[in-house]
């Protein structure tokens, strides 16, 4: 140090000090950044601020998109070339693949925090986790014993069935303009994919069981993120081995048997692995959509990647679903673009419906906060004046 004083006298000093206190503001900043973090996931208040900050309807909505064209994929190869007919058993090892990556991820601090317990019954989780694991065991024993195009009618019928369920249990309206707008879109999909309707009395009794517990899945999906503060992997962890649970006891009702004299070398399982965790990321991106948008549009997006998957086919592949499929998928289309302008028209009156009840709710705060300080300030001058009070009795004893 010497050494440089004397070659660069006070300069020298003045750089080094300089440096050190770079450094400090650096340690400083990344302290206050660390802190930031730990607050945020720390509470279930700031986890769900974090997930409405990252992923909103746009990014929720496209990530359950792609996710669910890889999983299509994916599913074909189980259960095509890999051979693999279980579909309760394939749904089981779904979600016990995501109940262990999200153990992983808890055993490291990465899972959102979830809200105390007093905020959510366990009932309501209990049964989110029931209603899950019929709503996906079903659905999967109705692909298998229906034609796709029961299968899709189905699939139209959650529409309809979600706004009955939520007017029954929330008193929720649907405007006349998002009604044309959905039958639009459900009169599209029919004429796009509803080319067989084969009838199969065992698939149609399965597909009209799967029906009502698909719409309160989405809708308790929904409902308890956008009304609650959980976000979709502290809902997912919470539900999940209930879900599990009800699997392994519907599996040997609805699934054929063999499961255990399958061929499980390392292909084959590896394929399964695959599809596991594009199970777990569909899990997750779906419950992402459903926290920020709504049950219906949800359902909506589904009709959309049919479309979507429809029309590639065309355009890319060289398949001919005819020219009435065609026109039903355009007809779709239009329908959806039609009730995505009018949600989106709808939002900026909610949020500014919203904050203007935040903006009471903290004008209230504050006036009786407010109150609340000038009745202890008042409290506390009475007690002064008492004190002076006997103060001066005292000393005039």
């Amino acid at each position: 140090m010497s050494v440089i004083d004397s070659l660069l006298g006070k300069n020298a000093r003045r750089f080094v000090k300089r440096k050190d206190s770079d450094a400090g503001e650096i340690g400083l900043s990344l302290e206050e950044l660390r802190s930031t973090l730990y607050n945020d996931f720390s509470s279930s208040e700031g986890a769900k601020r974090q997930q409405q900050r990252y992923c909103g309807p746009f990014v929720a909505m496209s990530f359950n998109f792609m996710v669910s064209v890889g999983i299509i994929m994916a599913n074909k190869m189980v259960m095509g070339k890999v051979g693999f007919s279980f579909p309760i058993a394939l749904s089981l090892i779904h979600y016990s693949i995501a109940w262990f990556l999200m153990a992983f991820f808890r055993l490291f601090s990465l899972l959102p925090v979830s809200p105390p317990s007093r905020s959510t019954p366990f009932s309501s989780l209990f049964l989110l986790g029931v209603v899950m694991s019929f709503s996906t065991g079903l659905a999967n024993i109705s692909l298998k014993h229906n034609s796709v195009g029961f299968y899709q009618m189905a699939k139209i019928s959650v529409t309809p069935t979600i706004a009955l369920v939520e007017f029954i249990l929330f008193s929720k309206k649907v405007s006349l303009n998002k009604v044309l707008a959905l039958a639009v879109v459900s009169i599209g999909v029919a004429v796009a994919t509803v080319s067989d309707l084969e009838f199969n009395l065992f698939g149609a009794c399965i597909a009209l069981a799967w029906i009502v517990p698909s719409a309160v899945n989405k809708i308790l999906w929904s409902n308890l993120q956008q009304t609650s503060n959980w976000t979709a992997l502290a809902l997912m962890w919470k539900t999940t081995p209930v879900t599990i649970f009800f699997f392994m006891a519907l599996m040997p009702l609805l699934d054929p048997p063999g499961f255990l004299s399958f061929d499980w070398n390392l292909n084959n399982s590896m394929t399964i692995l695959i599809s596991a965790l594009f199970g777990f990321l569909l899990q997750w991106s779906g419950a992402l959509a459903l926290g920020a948008t709504s049950a219906t549009s949800h359902v909506v997006l589904g009709q959309f990647k049919t479309c979507v998957i429809m029309l590639g086919g065309y355009a890319f592949f060289n398949s001919d679903p005819g020219i009435v499929s065609l026109c039903g998928a355009i007809v779709a289309l239009s329908g959806m673009t039609v009730y995505t302008f009018l949600n989106l028209r709808a939002s900026p009156d909610s949020s500014a419906a919203s904050t203007t009840k935040q903006l009471l709710k903290h004008a209230s705060f504050a006036k009786k906060a407010k109150t609340t300080t000038d009745g202890e300030k008042s409290e506390a001058k009475n007690v002064v004046d008492y004190s002076t009070m006997e103060l001066g009795v005292k000393e005039t004893a």
